[in-house]
């Protein structure tokens, strides 16, 4: 510093520096700070925002596009393909709101011309109406939205055409994708179901919000794709559909493809194993379908009144709850699903779509007036109520089993001047009978007076109808099977409805002789089976095992005991000794022993009063039971003529592929049985006065 200097300037130039050095350092430490938020913030996007920020750069510049995922097979459980996936290029056709008919028919003339020069020989020949009722112009089948497939299949020559003059045909895409096929031999449709395409199906729960909390693009679902709307391909569909692929493509900013495609390929789905035996599950089908043609043609007593149209069987493995075979009869070609279903075909199969062994359907009447004239597949037990009647009273000790009735043909019950009389079938006197006797001879009196009474008196009121209700739900009546399967009906209880608008004891009394409860016939064979094991109730199950594409098991199969009743071993044996006495039609010649009880169940409908139901239940062998089979013939007579039969070819099959015995053997010839019904002595107990 300069001598020369004043103080005061000295302090000045002191101060000056001071200033200097600590802008200085404020400099440095603004620059170092910037720097290390710099560094800092460089890091934290290499290392931590690095994957995100890649993806957003990939995602700009590429363009995605899903592939649907190939469904997995469902087979039989010998392995015979009944609904499979195959890819293929389709037609489809997006409605213009602005088209009129007139251009609709001129569309659909002009595809079918290019149909018939270009497409395979082979193929079904469409023509320009059903293309144009395809379409859907009014959309009473689709949503504006869907679009419509016009034809599957297409040939290349197709393809390359519609592609080159694709100004030429409004509306008109052509679509790669897997298409569902089905057995050509009608392998119960209804219990597996069909499928439709993601954005007709939102209405179903399982849809709604199939995407919202999907964070895996792979198993997001893309509207375009077919899912299962019913059966099985509804209740697996988890396990069925796969994972979606992806193609992609690399695109410049302004989303012009710039390089060639890459594909991520789809994975296929599971493959379901049924324990549906597909031979069985054939034989059962014919059965009915046979059954219902010879009841129709049949001059005998026992049918005179019968006008059936629909049947139902369910055959269910005792030991392992497995359904070998459920029918529903008639059934149709569930290939009319693919692509969207035409009105027309809608109307057609409006009457057999639905599994009528599980829930409620009606009889295929095209006026509502006559339809009402006939009962739907929700039929009363009848007399296949008896044997738990009976177990019921043995066990709330109202009687035993050495227990004598007279028996003189009724039961009365009421107020004087208001009496109500429950008959026998015929109003047979069968005199002094036991518990077992009243199953052999289907005594109504007994079940009234010995059980639905005496129910009545040891409760008050109510009480004994849900005691009585207690023990329905235990073997499998008045609640769901626990199978799974999609709309499931537990049945439909009257006896309480009884009890309110009559009494407890009309409810107990009716009841007793089963003519308070429509039940599915899914239920009615978990309810055999469940007689058949002594108390155990078994869930229906239908899958074998999964396997995943490369056939390795992901699901084996395992039985599942929903619950267990216990009874003493002699009231076992009473229900027994009486189901071997029970005569039945269409079994002579057997050679495995079988218990059965028949049914005859009545109830009024529309116009007609006291329209009888075939009912029957059956299990074999008798000794150790492997099968047991429930068959239901709304509107076919007696149950011993109208049902049995249908049962004793669901038996002798399956001992011919599997076998009763555990060694498929042949069958002997069913000579003896014959379309009349003139062998054999039903002993149904049907009340002559009571038309429930």
């Amino acid at each position: 510093m300069s001598n020369n200097m004043t103080e005061e300037a000295q302090k000045r130039e002191i101060r000056n520096r001071r200033h200097f050095s600590f802008r200085l350092n404020v400099f440095f430490f603004i620059t170092f700070f910037v720097f290390s938020t710099l560094i800092i913030r460089l890091a934290y996007l290499q290392f931590v925002e690095g994957d995100t920020l890649r993806a957003k750069e990939h995602e700009i510049g590429s363009k995605s596009v899903p592939v649907p995922p190939i469904r997995g097979n469902i087979y039989d459980s010998g392995g015979s393909p009944i609904a499979y996936s195959v890819s293929t290029q389709s037609l489809y056709y997006t409605l213009d709101m602005k088209m009129k008919p007139d251009a609709g028919m001129e569309l659909a003339m002009s595809l079918v011309a290019v149909f018939d020069k270009l497409g395979s020989k082979t193929a079904k020949t469409l023509t320009a109406q059903e293309v144009f009722d395809d379409m859907d112009l009014t959309g009473s089948v689709h949503y504006s939205f869907q679009p419509r497939r016009i034809k599957a299949g297409l040939t290349k020559e197709e393809i390359a055409y519609f592609s080159e003059h694709r100004l030429e045909f409004k509306g008109i895409d052509i679509v790669e994708e897997s298409i569902r096929q089905y057995s050509q031999d009608k392998v119960a449709v209804q219990l597996v179901g069909y499928m439709k395409k993601l954005s007709g199906a939102t209405k179903l729960d399982k849809y709604k919000n199939i995407n919202e909390e999907q964070t895996d693009d792979t198993l997001k679902y893309i509207s375009s794709e077919d899912v299962g709307f019913d059966g099985l391909e509804l209740m697996y569909q988890d396990e069925l559909r796969g994972r979606n692929g992806v193609k992609e493509y690399p695109v410049n900013s302004l989303g012009e493809i710039i390089g060639p495609m890459t594909l991520t390929k789809p994975v296929k789905g599971e493959n379901l194993f049924l324990t549906i035996n597909k031979d069985i599950q054939l034989t059962a089908q014919q059965a009915i379908t046979d059954q219902i043609k010879s009841i129709s043609e049949s001059t005998s007593k026992q049918m005179e009144n019968a006008h059936p149209t629909t049947g139902y069987a369910v055959a269910m493995e005792v030991d392992t709850g497995k359904i070998v075979a459920m029918a529903s009869m008639p059934d149709y070609d569930p290939s009319v699903w693919q692509g969207g279903i035409s009105k027309k075909d809608l109307d057609a199969i409006q009457f057999f779509q639905y599994n009528g062994t599980i829930k409620e359907v009606y009889p295929p009447y095209k006026e509502d007036k006559e339809r009402k004239n006939h009962p739907s597949s929700l039929v009363y037990l009848g007399s296949t109520q008896k044997p738990l009647s009976i177990l019921v009273g043995l066990n709330e000790k109202l009687f035993t089993t050495s227990t004598v009735f007279h028996d003189i043909g009724y039961f009365e019950f009421g107020k004087e001047g208001h009496t109500v009389r429950v008959s026998n079938a015929s109003n047979k006197a069968n005199g002094n009978i036991n518990a077992t006797g009243a199953i052999a001879h289907s005594s109504n009196a007994f079940m009234s007076a010995m059980v639905g009474n005496n129910l009545y008196k040891k409760y008050n009121g109510k009480e004994g109808v849900n005691v009585w209700d207690q023990y329905m739900k235990e073997f499998g009546l008045g609640v769901t099977t626990g199978s799974g399967l999609p709309s499931e009906s537990k049945g439909v209880t009257d006896y309480y409805h009884e009890a309110d608008t009559a009494s407890s004891q009309s409810a107990l009394i009716r009841a007793s002789w089963g003519q308070q409860g429509r039940y599915t016939t899914l239920q009615l064979a978990q309810y055999a089976a469940t007689l058949a094991s002594h108390g155990k109730r078994m869930k229906p199950q239908f899958v074998q095992e999964i396997q995943d594409v490369n056939g390795n098991v992901t699901q084996p199969f395992q039985s599942e005991v929903l619950n267990t009743v216990v009874f003493p071993d002699s009231y076992w044996k009473a229900i027994e000794d009486g189901m071997k006495q029970v005569s039945v039609q269409g079994f002579e010649g057997v050679n495995y022993t079988f218990l059965r009880k028949t049914g005859t169940s009545q109830q009024d409908v529309g116009n007609r009063s006291r329209v009888e139901n075939a009912v029957f239940i059956a299990y074999a062998p008798a000794d150790k039971p492997k099968l047991a089979v429930a068959v239901v013939v709304p509107d076919g007579g007696y149950g011993g003529w109208g049902a049995a039969p249908i049962a004793r070819k669901i038996f002798d099959a399956y001992d011919e592929k599997i076998g009763l015995y555990g060694t498929p053997r042949k069958p002997v010839e069913n000579d003896a049985a014959n379309a009349d019904g003139n062998n054999g002595i039903a002993t149904d107990g049907v009340a002559a006065n009571q038309g429930q």
